[in-house]
C-alpha cells in the first residue's frame, strides 16, 4: 500500500464534460451553453480550446440556481421534501462476490451526481466500500472511528462523530473496519443481559441523529446473515438483493431467502418493524450472449415478476479494471478504456441506478 500510494495522497473526483454535465442536470447542451452565455451560472474550468469541464461542486451550484428559477420547486433538486422520510437501502446477499459493494457505490455515486444527499454506511468488517472511498481501514480505522463505535453496547458515540466527508461531492461515509466484528461477538451476551435498545434497533436509533441531513442512506452489508445485517434490515425502507445469474448462486440465494424469512420472523415477533417500501432483485455480472445465463434470468423473471429490476448490471472489464485502482466507472476517464466497452458499462449502470431512483421517487409518492 505504501509503495503504491503516497501516504498523504487523497482521492479526487475527475471533471465532467459539457455533455455529461447536461445529462446529469437533465437539460440539453445548447441550454447549458445559453446559461453560460447569459451569465446565469458561474464560470467553470475551460481548456485553451474553449471546452468547459464541470466539477461535481459546479453541478451542485448550477442545480440550485436552476431549481430556484424553475416553474415548480424540486424540478432539479429531486431529494426529500417536507414530510418525506429518509430512504434507507440495503444491498445484500449471502454469497460473497455477488457485486454488493460495486452496486452500492455506483448507486450512491449516480444519486449524488443527480443532486441527492447520500450517506454510505459500510457494515462489512472487510471494509471494501470504505477502501473504495480512498481510506485504508487497516490503518485509518484500526481501533476506532467505525460504525461499531456508534452501535456498540458500552458507551456508544453519536453517529455524527464517525461520519467522514468523502472526495465525492454529495456523499458522506460511515466507515467500517475489523472492529465491526466485535458487534457479532458481543450481541449474544447483550441479549442475555437484556441491554437496551436491542441489536435490531440500534442502527435505526443511531441513524435518527443524522437522517435529517440526507435524502438516501445506503448500507453495504456483509456476506452473511448476522446481527449487523439484521440491524441494517430493520433500519431499511428498501432492499436490493444482488444475484449473479447462474444456478449455484440461485440455489445459494434460495437458502439465503429461507433463512432470512425464518430469522426475520423471530426478530419481527420481538418488536422490530419489518415494512419495506420495495424489495428488488438486481441481476449482476450479466453476460447477454451467455445462453445459460439468459435461461436463469428468464426463470427469475418468471418466478419473481416485477420484483426483478428490468435493467441488469452487465459484466464488464471496465468495472473490474477500474476496481484495480480502487475506482468506479463514474470516476475513471473514458479515454482510459476502449470507448465501446466504457459506454456499454456506463449505460448499463445508469439504467440500473435510474430505475433505483424511480423506486425512491415512487416511495415518496411522486
Amino acid at each position: 500500500m505504501l509503495n503504491a500510494f503516497a501516504p498523504d495522497a487523497r482521492k479526487e473526483l475527475r471533471l465532467f464534460s459539457a455533455g455529461e454535465a447536461a445529462d446529469l442536470l437533465g437539460i440539453s447542451t445548447s441550454f447549458l451553453r445559453k446559461l453560460h452565455f447569459d451569465g446565469k451560472i458561474p464560470d467553470v474550468h475551460t481548456t485553451p480550446g474553449g471546452r468547459r469541464h464541470y466539477s461535481a461542486e459546479d453541478l451542485r451550484k448550477i442545480r440550485i440556481i436552476l431549481d430556484a428559477s424553475a416553474k415548480s420547486s424540486g424540478t432539479y433538486l429531486k431529494g426529500r421534501r417536507e414530510g418525506d422520510k429518509v430512504q434507507v437501502l440495503s444491498f445484500l446477499n449471502f454469497k460473497g462476490g455477488s457485486g454488493k459493494t460495486t452496486s452500492a457505490i455506483h448507486t450512491a455515486q449516480r444519486l449524488a451526481l443527480k443532486g441527492y444527499r447520500v450517506l454510505c454506511v459500510d457494515i462489512d468488517p472487510q471494509a471494501s466500500l470504505t477502501t473504495l472511498f480512498g481510506y485504508r481501514p487497516e490503518v485509518d480505522f484500526l481501533d476506532s472511528g467505525t460504525v461499531y463505535d456508534a452501535i456498540r453496547y458500552e458507551d456508544p458515540l453519536p453517529f455524527s462523530a464517525i461520519i467522514q466527508e468523502t472526495f465525492f461531492t454529495g456523499i458522506d461515509l460511515a466507515p467500517a473496519g475489523l472492529m465491526l466484528q466485535e458487534f457479532e461477538h458481543e450481541t449474544p451476551r447483550a441479549l442475555i443481559d437484556n441491554v437496551q435498545p436491542p441489536f435490531f434497533s440500534r442502527m435505526a436509533t443511531a441513524l435518527q441523529e443524522v437522517e435529517a441531513n440526507y435524502d438516501v442512506i445506503i448500507f453495504d452489508c456483509p456476506p452473511q446473515l448476522g446481527y449487523l445485517t439484521m440491524a441494517a434490515l430493520c433500519a431499511s425502507t428498501g432492499v436490493l438483493i444482488t444475484i449473479v445469474p447462474n444456478m449455484l448462486d440461485v440455489a445459494s440465494m434460495s437458502q439465503f431467502l429461507q433463512m432470512s424469512a425464518d430469522l426475520l420472523d423471530v426478530v419481527s415477533d420481538a418488536g422490530a418493524p419489518m415494512v419495506f417500501d420495495f424489495l428488488r432483485f438486481l441481476i449482476n455480472r450479466y453476460e447477454p450472449h451467455d445462453g445459460p445465463q439468459q435461461q436463469v434470468v428468464a426463470f427469475l423473471r418468471q418466478l419473481f415478476g416485477e420484483e426483478v429490476l428490468v435493467a441488469p448490471m452487465l459484466k464488464s472489464t471496465a468495472i473490474s479494471d477500474a476496481g484495480l485502482t480502487h475506482q468506479t466507472v463514474y470516476e475513471v476517464e473514458r479515454s482510459q478504456f476502449n470507448r465501446n466497452t466504457y459506454d456499454r458499462a456506463v449505460d448499463s449502470l445508469n439504467a440500473v441506478n435510474d430505475e433505483v431512483e424511480s423506486l425512491l421517487q415512487k416511495a415518496w409518492g411522486r
